[in-house]
């Protein structure tokens, strides 16, 4: 499978840019990737203060290509609420996935 992440920092944000950044994933961000033709999943990491991430596993680098050719083309609405673009664009291979006693993230 194949990964990507896309990080921004937080360091100097303004004030409330966790909670817009929280607000706009429960409001926008996880419809638009819930049922998204290639991708396996997608999570969402902040640290308030800190960063703000989107991972991804994708089926085939070529869904992989196809989303950050779009990614890149148009600004995102992260970058609006924090101010800059990313600070990182990764690719990378997942090699393995264990799914612990507690079962799958819901």
């Amino acid at each position: 499978m194949f990964g990507l992440t896309i990080h921004w920092s937080l360091m100097g944000s303004p004030e409330g840019t966790g909670d817009r950044l929280r607000a706009y994933v429960q409001e926008e961000s996880l419809e638009r990737f819930s049922g998204m033709a290639g991708l396996h999943t997608k999570l969402w990491q902040i640290v308030d203060g800190g960063f703000f991430a989107g991972l991804y596993v994708w089926e085939s680098a070529e869904a992989r290509a196809a989303f950050l050719e779009r990614f890149r083309a148009q600004p995102s609405k992260v970058s609006q609420l924090v101010g800059h673009d990313p600070d990182v664009v990764r690719e990378w291979d997942l090699v393995a996935v264990a799914e612990g006693a507690a079962g799958h993230v819901r």
